[in-house]
């Protein structure tokens, strides 16, 4: 670690406020193009732990469809220091495992402490949150009248709320967890995922620090 990366790393250290416990990671299937893409991820969620994360999201968007499968083998394939479930497109139940784009485990892999999202769009999530819902209430499960944000919620493939979300290269969130990201801390760097390292990490996590949350007060 260098110089500058351990005076950061001091100041977060010495720092009064907690660090984000829940860090979200938004990418681009361009950004895993780049040579040492997948060691640069490998190392980015390290450091979150290293840094007080208890879980770590990540969000892969996808426009070519064709991709999601390699992305998938590849990302099952990090070296991270916790348990991963690696989501894809045809995963739309929570718990379920899925077939060469789904998730890799059976049920209760939502709560593995890193979670990949690989081409699941906020939208789409939100829809079949709904889905559920209707179906719910079609069998009288659940009236219109009762349903509340934890039933929305609960029907999402992962329903935990990041409280810091890191956007490289642009200052565009894509379609990521539109649900549960309404009151998370945004950081963009311009840095791209190619040349994001230990200090643009440290940098996000002391901006979070010196923040005063409003949760949309």
């Amino acid at each position: 670690m260098g110089l500058y990366d351990t005076y950061l790393a001091t100041r977060h250290r010495l720092h009064d406020a907690e660090p984000p416990a829940h860090v979200a990671l938004v990418l681009t299937e361009r950004d895993l193009l780049a040579d040492g893409a997948f060691d640069t991820l490998s190392s980015a969620i390290g450091w979150a732990f290293e840094y007080g994360a208890e879980r770590v999201t990540v969000s892969v968007s996808v426009l070519d469809g064709a991709v999601a499968p390699t992305l998938i083998r590849e990302l099952r394939r990090l070296d991270v220091p916790a348990e991963t479930v690696v989501r894809g497109p045809d995963a739309d139940v929570p718990g379920e495992a899925g077939s060469d784009l789904g998730g890799d485990s059976a049920a209760g892999d939502t709560d593995a402490p890193v979670r990949i999202l690989v081409g699941l769009g906020g939208k789409a999530e939100f829809a079949g949150a709904v889905r559920e819902l209707a179906n719910d209430v079609a069998a009288g499960e659940i009236t219109p009248d009762a349903i509340d944000e934890a039933d929305v919620s609960e029907r999402l493939l992962f329903p935990e709320e990041p409280d810091l979300v890191i956007k490289t290269g642009a200052e565009r969130l894509s379609d990521f967890a539109i649900w549960q990201s309404v009151y998370a801390e945004l950081y963009f760097t311009d840095v791209n995922w190619r040349d994001f390292r230990r200090r643009e990490y440290l940098r996000a996590v002391l901006d979070f620090q010196d923040r005063q949350r409003r949760f949309g007060r």
